[in-house]
């Protein structure tokens, strides 16, 4: 839903125009446009308004409360953050991820697929389809996944219970829906019950065909809308993930993989352990994000993008046999080493869906995840460092520990900040193509939002309760003078007031 969106003159007589918060993703962000008395844009920015504290606050705590604490950062991708962080400690008690007991690490596994099962059947189905289905200047009643139900109850049904089946898994593995336990230095702290495993595998084979499914609707959706969904917030970047030795597609553990615009490898398998070698991070003032880089192209050419079209783009296969036949075709259809359409995300984004449920049905039949071998310890350690493919991209915990086990020192970068320049250069490319023009309408700022949107940003690693409030949208030109006014009411009205 739109929510605000306000406008002021600076300093120097541009047009100051602010969408505030974005609406339909995960935390609070706001959206500046500056335009010229022609409203050409002269800058374009994405803000992130509010200041989490993670890396300070967990200083001074034990290094095994962190599973737990960290998955506070998010209600939505808490398990990311909880197992980011168990790998981490489990090398402060001296494991490496090779040197998990086999059952704890299978399970690991099977807990990571549930939640980026869940996390993407949530952003696609119940944030990004109405925009999709129904268009991105449709009408603010059809922009929400009530409006889907309603109009495609199939496919409505089918995101909201591939979504509840994610949920299952984790609640199986690790007790709650959102913020349970399981993982713990050095390995898990149970196993599944036959019973458990039995659960889960009733309704399996049913998601997988739903996941499927939901592949064919987005290549349907985009391949139907043509060049425009190729090129819409599209940029030329490079990539960044995790890939398995081999190049194959890697969620939960494996090296670091770089690649540019054209296909070209720029670091290939690097221990992640190894990362502050390899990628820096440069802080702005206007955000509370930062804006990480590689070291090697510098912070002008080193940007880079993270999540589903990037591990899509880097990894050579995909090993499970329905998501590598989707990777194929996906892969065919630019013609190109790597696909940089924008919006591809949703595309990608729906083929670890169908990974990731393929995943869960040969774990679910593994032996392992019932087995007793859970914990393993060594040698005490002080610095650990875990990695692992969130939804939306990779995800790095850091932490260092004095000889009382309390945290002295941590670094997180979180996926979205990852992914932070990359979102300002869409929002500007977008607010340069659309909005231009006197006429500020609710519709064509729309487009602002599903740019970012189709980034999957988690703006702040929470979740945040949505206000009733009247709120005004006005343009100003570059005297001052209001030209366009919209009025958004309590009870979700617009108004239009030209006066």
């Amino acid at each position: 839903m739109y929510e605000h969106l306000e406008t002021a003159e600076n300093r120097d007589s541009l047009k100051r125009v602010v969408v505030d918060p974005v609406s339909r993703v995960e935390g609070h962000g706001k959206v500046t446009l500056l335009l010229d008395a022609d409203n050409k844009v002269q800058q374009a920015r994405l803000h992130i308004v509010e200041f989490r504290g993670f890396e300070r606050f967990i200083q001074g705590r034990p290094y095994w409360e962190l599973p737990v604490l960290v998955q506070r950062l998010c209600g939505i991708c808490p398990v990311s953050h909880h197992l980011a962080a168990a790998k981490a400690i489990d090398q402060l008690v001296g494991i490496d991820p090779e040197n998990l007991p086999v059952s704890a690490d299978k399970l690991r596994r099977l807990l990571h697929f549930g939640q980026v099962l869940q996390s993407h059947a949530l952003h696609f189905f119940h944030l990004s389809s109405p925009d999709l289905l129904f268009g991105f200047e449709s009408d603010i009643s059809k922009r929400s996944v009530i409006a889907v139900l309603a109009e495609y109850p199939d496919i409505g049904v089918q995101g909201v219970k591939l979504r509840k089946y994610g949920q299952e898994v984790i609640r199986m593995v690790s007790g709650k829906r959102i913020h349970g336990t399981g993982a713990i230095a050095g390995g898990m702290n149970k196993s599944l019950t036959k019973a458990e495993r039995d659960y889960l595998l009733e309704d399996i084979d049913q998601m997988i065909a739903w996941s499927a499914a939901s592949v064919a609707l987005i290549k349907k959706v985009h391949c139907s809308n043509l060049p425009f969904y190729d090129e819409f917030a599209t940029l030329r970047t490079n990539y960044l993930g995790l890939t398995k030795p081999d190049g194959a597609l890697e969620l939960y553990h494996g090296g670091i993989r770089a690649k540019n615009e054209h296909g070209e490898t720029i670091i290939d398998h690097i221990d992640y352990c190894k990362y502050n070698d390899y990628i820096h991070e440069e802080v702005r003032s206007w955000t509370y994000m930062k804006f990480p880089y590689l070291l090697s192209l510098g912070q002008e050419n080193g940007w880079y993008r993270v999540g589903p079209l990037a591990r899509v783009n880097n990894c050579d296969y995909i090993d499970t046999p329905l998501a590598e036949a989707a990777r194929v075709e996906f892969k065919a259809h630019s013609g190109e080493a790597m696909v940089h359409s924008t919006l591809a995300f949703h595309w990608t984004r729906l083929i670890e869906v169908l990974h990731c449920a393929e995943s869960i049905k040969t774990l679910l039949n593994d032996p392992d995840i019932m087995g007793s071998d859970l914990v393993a310890q060594g040698e005490k350690r002080y610095e650990g460092i875990g990695v692992i493919e969130a939804p939306r991209g990779t995800l790095f915990h850091h932490y260092q520990v004095d000889e009382n086990d309390i945290v002295t020192k941590a670094n997180l970068i979180v996926s979205t900040t990852s992914n932070n320049m990359a979102m300002n250069e869409s929002v500007r490319q977008v607010a340069a193509e659309y909005l231009s023009g006197r006429e500020l309408t609710e519709p064509l700022l729309n487009n602002l939002e599903v740019a970012i949107r189709a980034y999957d940003p988690c703006l702040s690693c929470a979740t945040h309760a949505v206000g009733k409030m009247p709120l005004q949208l006005e343009l100003v030109d570059a005297e001052g003078k209001v030209i366009d006014k919209l009025i958004k009411h309590s009870d979700g009205q617009i108004e239009r007031d030209n006066a």
